[in-house]
């Protein structure tokens, strides 16, 4: 078994934290962007993230591409190179991150369905596209 391509997961999972966070940017602010300024306004929170948040949250994020393509890597050898392979890291990913909280937040009530029901249809395909892209970049050492 190979060892994983350091470099090219860390190339790779970059390529896939920029998609994820434009994506999560165009979805927050243009998609739902009134449904947050209300979640946000309802939960007593400044109607617009603090600076500080962005940061964090931007950085996160590209963590989190990094993560999802050394998943990719992971699992290469099981399932073999290439789109089908990175779907399947993506919905992993997507479970885990996006699958998980909307679910929860749904069944706290802080989540409207309407909200939920978008937020899951789009991190899916941002996921999928997100990782497509970072694998693509991926190659074994």
């Amino acid at each position: 078994m190979n060892k994983i391509n350091v470099g090219r997961a860390i190339l790779g999972g970059l390529v896939t934290g920029l998609i994820l966070n434009i994506g999560e940017f165009v979805l927050n602010t243009i998609v739902l962007g009134k449904d947050m300024a209300e979640f946000f306004k309802r939960c007593g929170f400044p109607t617009e993230p603090s600076s500080t948040f962005i940061v964090i949250a931007v950085l996160i994020t590209f963590v989190l591409g990094i993560v999802i393509v050394f998943g990719y890597a992971a699992i290469r050898p099981r399932f073999g190179p290439g789109p089908k392979t990175a779907i399947i890291a993506a919905i992993f990913a997507w479970i885990g991150v996006y699958l998980y909280q909307n679910v929860i937040g749904l069944g706290l009530g802080i989540a409207p369905p309407r909200v939920v029901a978008i937020s899951l249809s789009w991190g899916l395909v941002e996921y999928i596209i997100a990782t497509l892209a970072g694998a693509a970049l991926y190659k074994e050492a």
